[in-house]
C-alpha cells in the first residue's frame, strides 16, 4: 500500500511561527547559556582578584615598589612632554624659567633630580618615590620648600640620568633597592631577593638578585656596559641621598 504524504505548503510560503512551547524552550536554552557564560566570567575575575590579593599579602614590598615605579614612569613621561627629555642638569633651568622656582635643582642625587617633577607640578606626592629599603623611610609628604621636598632618606629609587623617551625602550631609568654608592642591590628589601627596574618604555622588570648583589638580565649584570641598551657606555647612575 503506497505511503500517503501529508499536504505540503506551496513553495515560497514562509514557515509558520514556532509555537509557545518552542519559544519557551528557546528562551530557557538562551538563559542557561547566558548563565553559564556569566559564571565563567565571574569565576575568571574571582581568580584574578584572588591572585592579586594573595600577591599583595605575601609580597607587600614588591607590590609597593612596582606600583610606585610605574607612577614615577608616568610622571617622567609627562615631564618629557613639557621639557623634551627626562629630568637632568639641562632641564633644571627650563623648569625654573617655567615655574619661577628659586630651588637649586641640582643633579647630585636622584632626590635632587626628582625634585624637578615636584616643582613642575607633575608629582603631587612624595609617596611615589618610596620602596622599602634599610636606608629609607616613608616620606612625610611635606614638600613645599626645597629642604622638605624629598629630604634625605625620603627617596628609594636610583635614577639613570641623561635619557629621554627616544632612547632604547629597554633602557633602565629607575631602579630599587640599589645600595648607596654601589651597583649592587640589597637582597633583603623586596620579597624573593628581587630588584625592580623601570624601563624607558614603562615596563617594570622584576629581576633576581644573585648572592653577590647583582641584578641579572640577559645572563649578565644589569649595569654591565655590554648590555645592549648601554651601547658600551657605563650608565650615569644617580643614587638617592
Amino acid at each position: 500500500m503506497p505511503t500517503e504524504l501529508l499536504p505540503q505548503p506551496p513553495p515560497g510560503v514562509p514557515a509558520p511561527p514556532p509555537g509557545e512551547q518552542a519559544r519557551k524552550s528557546r528562551r530557557k536554552f538562551r538563559w542557561i547559556i547566558g548563565l553559564g557564560l556569566g559564571s565563567l566570567v565571574l569565576l575568571g575575575l574571582w581568580e584574578v582578584v584572588t591572585s592579586m590579593l594573595l600577591t599583595s599579602r605575601k609580597s607587600p614590598n614588591l607590590v609597593t615598589a612596582t606600583s610606585n615605579a610605574r607612577q614615577i614612569g608616568q610622571a617622567l613621561l609627562e615631564f618629557e612632554n613639557q621639557y623634551s627629555k627626562f629630568p637632568d642638569a639641562t632641564t633644571a633651568a627650563l623648569v625654573q624659567a617655567e615655574t619661577g622656582s628659586t630651588w637649586t635643582l641640582s643633579e647630585a642625587t636622584s632626590n635632587d633630580l626628582f625634585q624637578q617633577l615636584i616643582v613642575s607640578g607633575i608629582a603631587l606626592s612624595e609617596e611615589i618615590f618610596y620602596a622599602k629599603t634599610p636606608w629609607t623611610r616613608k616620606a612625610d609628604n611635606l614638600f613645599t620648600t626645597e629642604s622638605q621636598a624629598l629630604a634625605t632618606r625620603e627617596c628609594s629609587f636610583a635614577y639613570i640620568a641623561g635619557l629621554s623617551a627616544k632612547d632604547d625602550p629597554s633602557t633602565p631609568i629607575c631602579v630599587t633597592p640599589l645600595e648607596p654608592g654601589k651597583l649592587t642591590f640589597d637582597r633583603n628589601s623586596i620579597e624573593g631577593n628581587r630588584a625592580i627596574i623601570l624601563c624607558v618604555d614603562q615596563r617594570c622588570l622584576i629581576l633576581p638578585i644573585d648572592p653577590s648583589g647583582r641584578a641579572i638580565l640577559n645572563g649578565m649584570d644589569l649595569f654591565d656596559p655590554r648590555q645592549p641598551f648601554w651601547h658600551g657606555k657605563a650608565p650615569n647612575v644617580k643614587w638617592p641621598k
